[in-house]
């Protein structure tokens, strides 16, 4: 195989030629840019090969030595009806970078391959607040993907008027050369019959598909948790041959809230009380996501006790959670001797053994 004719260069190109052929193709034959698509997978190692070996000084000497005779051995594989030692490897009949990607790099497509092939799935995250969360909100994601060609609507090719075939110039075949030989098969773009109805769409380059970006936009339901992975059909990469689209998975995550909690459809918070709120009972304000809502604290209430709000919590499928509040008693700080008195006072008139066990 041609190394330089590989990435469309001839065998004088510099150092920076070959830099900028190789990330120009690797950019458009790269897998992540081709999802599923095997053909150009094997295309961009084989660019990734002979970049290596060319951008290397010594390995691309060794090429240039041995070439001649390990660079003629590899074309067997191609089709050829004969050969032509009278004819250079340059001029008009030298092969040309796309005809060494159709003739030497593709395989010849079996059977089933032009059968219809869904497009690959994509995924993306969006991340928003607890807020956003409880009411639900729209938001939008950028992706990129693989859409099917607007000039030939994935066909690949577009219908011209029948006239005589440019690239085989009416002849039926073609002819193309490699070192001192040159091959003649029939023509790929007429079929041989040297008459062309047909041409590979130019704003595709002949694939059918072309990658653009666009802003998809995602409506978050109500209550939707920390990684909810919601499905949007048909966004994802078009199918080859007609296939349906991938589709779009969105994971939603959603940012820690520095108040509430969340377990299930419920939401929890921590509130103070004082000693004497919690000893003899107080109606307080605690907050909520729609803002603050009273709440009554029995008398006698002890740390740590939760009380619950019905229907303050997140929407659910099978109704709205509760808001549950969990109480903290908060211990003043005595600094004087009356409040040191109050306090002996009191241990006085309740002497119970708090640390008793039952």
């Amino acid at each position: 195989m041609d190394l330089y004719a590989l990435l469309g260069l001839a065998p004088g190109a510099s150092p920076a030629d070959i830099k900028r052929a190789y990330r120009r193709l690797a950019r458009r034959y790269h897998p992540d840019i081709n999802p599923g698509d095997r053909a150009a997978e094997t295309l961009y190692k084989r660019i990734s090969d002979a970049y290596e070996t060319l951008v290397d000084p010594e390995r691309r000497r060794a090429y240039d030595a041995a070439e001649p005779q390990s660079g003629e051995a590899r074309v067997t594989s191609c089709e050829f009806s004969g050969f032509d030692f009278s004819l250079a490897a340059q001029g008009p009949q030298a092969a040309t970078f796309t005809e060494l990607f159709a003739d030497v790099l593709h395989p010849v497509m079996s059977a089933d391959t032009g059968r219809p092939e869904p497009g690959a799935d994509l995924h993306a995250t969006i991340t928003v607040t607890l807020e956003d969360a409880m009411r639900g909100v729209e938001r939008q994601v950028v992706v990129t993907r693989q859409d099917v060609c607007s000039a030939c609507q994935g066909a690949g090719q577009v219908r011209t008027p029948e006239g005589r075939c440019v690239p085989c110039h009416g002849t039926g075949k073609v002819r193309w050369a490699r070192g001192h030989m040159v091959f003649t098969k029939s023509c790929a773009a007429c079929h041989g019959t040297g008459r062309q109805r047909t041409q590979r769409c130019a704003v595709c380059a002949g694939h059918g598909r072309h990658v653009r970006s666009d802003a998809v936009s995602v409506k978050l339901p109500a209550g939707v948790e920390d990684g909810a992975r919601l499905r949007l059909p048909d966004r994802g990469h078009a199918g080859r041959g007609g296939g349906r689209h991938g589709d779009l998975y969105v994971t939603v995550h959603v940012q820690p809230h520095p108040v509430f909690r969340r377990e299930g459809d419920d939401l929890h918070v921590f509130v103070p009380v004082g000693v004497h709120e919690a000893v003899l009972g107080a109606r307080i304000e605690v907050p909520s996501l729609e803002g603050p809502v009273r709440l009554r604290i029995p008398p006698g209430t002890q740390a740590g006790q939760r009380l619950r709000i019905t229907e303050r919590g997140a929407p659910g499928l099978s109704g709205r959670g509760d808001l549950i509040v969990e109480l903290r008693v908060v211990l003043p700080h005595v600094a004087n001797e009356e409040g040191k008195a109050l306090i002996r006072e009191l241990g006085k008139l309740y002497p119970e053994n708090v640390r008793a066990t039952t």
